[in-house]
């Protein structure tokens, strides 16, 4: 071979591998979960560069509380990452609606999600949806299986059978009955409201219809709820009123109470600092009679969508479509239990605790916290007086009456779907 001919096939084989490595692109996530990092690092991100070949991914989070004012400023002044972890509801919205987050409503995934699945992440009317969902958070109640089987409590089926059971862990003494706070007040109304309320109001069917404007707070099915948490007082144990959520999490955790009022975000956390010392259970919210339809609190949580000013729009919709894949479900269901893949094909859980959480989502309806879409945009904020009114119910400073009456007022004064109820 002469030497002409050779360095035109070695300038020749240069040239292609500097091509091969142009196409090579690399995908930036903006996230708040930052406690999660090594599961994406280690094994999400692995399993998706492993199928598709010449897209690399880092996944960046900021701190939790610092996300939404670092990922506002990054994208106003265009230096965010390419692919964006939505927080639920109006945050992202928000930021669709300046343009920042590209419309993902006909990427082909979406089609394994249904519609409460994807409302945090939709426009008010459904038509456009901008992120791909990845998980929810599913609201019951864990309880200590060692200190039912010593007292022979099953697990409550009914609204009857629950108090039943608290009367009988109170009369022994042995445990507090019931592991829950009114100091800091959100976990009142997300573990006790939000929690028992859907099988009250019927789930998405009450909630669209509080929106629609043709239910009201003072129907007798959005007060029941109240009237059943302020029936908790006396089982919490003494001091309630001033204990906080992790003194709540330490009282379960430690073995001195029996049923914890609870997110499925507790369950891995929990597993840590039991550490085997007793087993778990789970029950969902007890209907009024046996027969009824059952309702969960299946809240959406987390999603991820695309930078509208991203270059690399064709690698990250890849990753969008690989995201509404079962492959994905399965690794981030099992990686993080708790937080539940949100689409329509059943995935394997092999946390049992989480499981049982999971399974629930096959007899009972699911929907999302009340207050979440579109009736907390104004003044007063219906989610943040609804936190204040669930403690009050529970502490026996305000009336469930009197409670549903002040917020429906509250709603009332700007919402116009409900002025005039």
């Amino acid at each position: 071979m002469n030497r002409p001919t050779l360095r035109a096939l070695l300038l020749g084989a240069s040239c292609l591998a500097g091509a091969a490595q142009a196409q090579d692109v690399t995908l930036t996530i903006e996230s708040w979960r930052n406690d999660d990092l090594p599961i994406w690092q280690d094994q999400i991100i692995p399993a998706f560069e492993a199928s598709h070949p010449g897209i690399k991914v880092v996944f960046a989070p900021s701190a939790p509380t610092e996300y939404n004012a670092a990922l506002n400023s990054k994208l106003d002044a265009g230096t965010a990452g390419d692919l964006i972890t939505c927080r639920p509801f109006d945050a992202s919205l928000t930021l669709y609606d300046k343009g920042q987050l590209a419309d993902l409503t006909d990427l082909a995934a979406m089609a394994n999600f249904s519609d409460v699945a994807k409302s945090g992440w939709s426009t008010d009317d459904g038509a456009h949806t901008f992120c791909v969902p990845m998980a929810s958070v599913i609201h019951g109640f864990i309880y200590n299986k060692t200190a039912f089987d010593e007292l022979g409590i099953t697990p409550p089926a009914t609204t009857d059978e629950f108090f039943a059971a608290l009367d009988k862990i109170k009369a022994d003494g042995t445990y507090i009955p019931m592991a829950m706070g009114a100091n800091d007040q959100w976990e009142a109304a997300t573990m006790g409201y939000q929690n028992v309320g859907p099988n009250y109001w019927h789930g998405e069917e009450g909630r669209l219809a509080l929106i629609k404007g043709e239910q009201k707070l003072t129907d007798p099915q959005w007060v029941a709820p109240f009237a059943e948490i302020a029936r908790w007082k006396d089982y919490l144990g003494d001091g309630f009123e001033a204990q906080t959520y992790p003194d709540s999490q330490n009282l379960f955790t430690l073995g001195r109470a029996a049923i914890y009022p609870a997110g499925s975000w507790e369950i891995a956390p929990f597993r840590a600092q039991i550490a085997g010392a007793f087993e778990m259970g789970a029950f969902p919210p007890p209907v009024a009679k046996a027969g009824d339809e059952c309702y969960i609190s299946d809240h959406v949580d987390i999603a991820i969508g695309m930078n509208a000013a991203t270059k690399n729009a064709d690698a990250a919709k890849a990753f969008l479509e690989w995201v509404g894949t079962p492959e994905f479900a399965k690794l981030y269901g099992n990686a993080l239990p708790g937080f539940f893949p949100l689409q329509k094909e059943a995935v394997a859980i092999e946390d049992p605790l989480a499981q049982e959480f999971l399974s629930w989502r096959e007899k009972c309806h699911s929907t999302i916290r009340s207050t979440y879409q579109i009736l907390s945009r104004g003044t007063p904020n219906l989610e943040n007086e609804t936190w204040n009114a669930s403690a009050n119910v529970i502490r026996g400073t305000e009336t469930p009456e009197a409670a549903a009456a002040r917020l429906q007022q509250g709603l009332a004064s700007w919402f116009e779907p409900q002025k005039g109820n």
